[in-house]
């Protein structure tokens, strides 16, 4: 979505890189692109001109003036900016003190309200909540059957007393504002602790769409109203949020097919000409593909800063407990590492989503953008294949894979043989690191990256390897026990030793035979 964006404020910002003093001129030049940047991807004039205003006064005073480095001060304020007219923090669902929570969901027909009330639902319930969708979309057809097939596939009950319209021919007869009504009174007496009202939609605003919403809104009294808006629809979202927002007076934002190729000032415009928070974001198709908005966030990945703690959220949710703690302990026993482990470390990071997607909230992600766009999302597919084609003995010793074994497992998973060659390569080199890593020695390459041992063991090991020889043997075991023997004869040597003063002296001296005052002897120990 913000691709071109992110490609001119990059380019932008390296031209300021290796100055260690910023002339006037370098800051209107800059601003002058970041300005032509954001109109390019359709943000609304009025916010353009207040943005760029105020990255303009802030440069120009001593915050920048005094900065080590005023290309990376710039970089900085720019993207405090970002934050700012992106709605500046986190905004969350509002709870209701007596359950339950009543959201209605309003915007235009098309924008996505009935996927995203399926998301949503689905969502709330992972966050331990037992929502009710309402079906109070009567007008447009089959919307009440659509959204009774993405609650089932969420889990979550539907109430969709009136069936709706079939065709576009036939006139609408329910009464959306009776079945909203009726819905929220289902959902107290289920014990329900939160209500999603989706709602009609039109083409374009007028005055029967919005009498038709704020009679919705009169009637429940909904805790939350979210505008759900097309990210791709340019310079025309501040218009259709404003007169939403005069219609129904809604209290957040969702923006939706944030995965399309538009230019996105959509997102950049929403929050700050209607001074409500954008709190929502759908990313894709699947219900899976929604998430919470966090401004900082979104404004790191639009000056390609990267998202990790999206990444890392990601991660946990899917990331299952008990095969990492099989695989932790399994490398703390300096066990080896299989092709079924490889398998079962693909199958957990294809459970997290889209690779594309995870690698592109990763800093830096725009230099490598081409290849991310050409990055085949069914290779894990083809590696699971290949693991899953050999035998259970072969993946623990992959060294007898000889040439008959090899074609007859690319036949097996439908590919070529140079691609199982491919994949033994790779999985070898993660062998051998994870062997290095488990025994201590550190990440392969990596100075300083210590082993389990942490950074202490790591020096430990490397002072005890000065004064020892390294074992010849190949074998752990027999290399302990040559260690084991090695200490010993050290030992043995240092007991075998003289043990005579300190200063090299003979032990069976006479302190008597060198005439020392009376009484003295007993400073010698004797």
């Amino acid at each position: 979505m913000f691709n071109s964006l992110s490609d001119r404020l990059t380019a932008t910002f390296k031209n300021l890189r290796g100055k260690g003093r910023l002339t006037e001129a370098d800051i209107d030049a800059t601003v002058r692109e970041i300005r032509r940047a954001l109109l390019d991807a359709d943000v609304a004039v009025s916010v353009v001109r207040a943005f760029t205003a105020r990255v303009k006064e802030r440069a120009l005073g001593l915050e920048v003036s005094q900065a080590l480095n005023p290309g990376q001060q710039i970089v900085k304020i720019v993207n405090e900016e970002l934050v700012g007219i992106l709605g500046g923090e986190t905004r969350r669902i509002r709870l209701a003190k007596n359950p339950p929570t009543v959201i209605m969901l309003a915007g235009l027909q098309g924008a996505g309200k009935t996927t995203l009330a399926g998301k949503l639902s689905k969502w709330l319930k992972g966050q331990g909540h037992s929502p009710l969708l309402v079906a109070c979309d009567l007008q447009r057809p089959n919307a009440v059957k659509q959204l009774q097939v993405n609650g089932e596939r969420a889990g979550v009950p539907v109430f969709a007393p009136h069936p709706g319209v079939s065709s576009e021919f036939e006139s609408a007869t329910g009464d959306p504002v009776t079945v909203a009504r009726q819905g929220v009174a289902e959902a107290r007496a289920r014990l329900h602790d939160v209500v999603i009202v989706d709602t009609a939609g039109r083409l374009g605003v007028d005055a029967e769409l919005m009498q038709q919403a704020a009679d919705i809104r009169e009637a429940i009294n909904p805790d939350e109203v979210l505008f759900v808006i097309d990210a791709m629809i340019g310079q025309d979202a501040v218009n259709t949020a404003l007169a939403f927002d005069e219609g129904v007076n809604f209290t957040g934002v969702v923006l939706t097919k944030l995965d399309g190729d538009a230019r996105g000032g959509a997102a950049l415009s929403v929050a700050s000409v209607t001074g409500k928070p954008v709190m929502f974001a759908s990313t894709g198709e699947g219900l899976n593909d929604f998430e919470l908005f966090h401004p900082d966030r979104m404004a790191s990945r639009i000056l390609d800063m990267g998202d990790i703690l999206t990444l890392i959220e990601q991660a946990e949710k899917s990331w299952d407990q008990d095969e990492a703690a099989r695989m932790a302990k399994k490398f703390a026993d300096q066990e080896d590492f299989t092709l079924d482990d490889f398998l079962a470390q693909m199958q957990q990071i294809r459970n997290m989503g889209s690779m594309k997607k995870m690698l592109m909230m990763m800093p830096g992600a725009a230099g490598m953008r081409e290849q991310l766009e050409n990055f085949d999302e069914r290779e894990i597919d083809r590696v699971e294949a290949i693991v899953r084609s050999m035998t259970p003995h072969e993946r623990v010793a992959p060294k007898i894979l000889n040439g008959s074994r090899r074609a007859r497992i690319a036949k097996g998973s439908g590919v070529h043989v140079s691609e199982v060659n491919g994949l033994l390569e790779r999985f070898t080199q993660a062998q051998k690191m994870m062997r290095k890593m488990a025994a201590g020695g550190g990440m392969p390459g990596m100075p300083g990256m210590a082993g389990p041992n942490g950074f202490q063991g790591a020096r430990k090991t490397k002072a005890a390897a000065k004064g020892k020889k390294k074992p010849r043997s190949g074998n752990p075991a027999k290399a302990a026990q040559e260690l084991q023997e090695a200490e010993a004869r050290r030992i043995a040597a240092r007991s075998a030793a003289p043990t005579g003063a300190a200063f090299g002296g003979q032990s069976d001296f006479d302190p008597s035979s060198l005439n020392l005052p009376k009484g003295f002897d007993k400073f010698l120990g004797k």
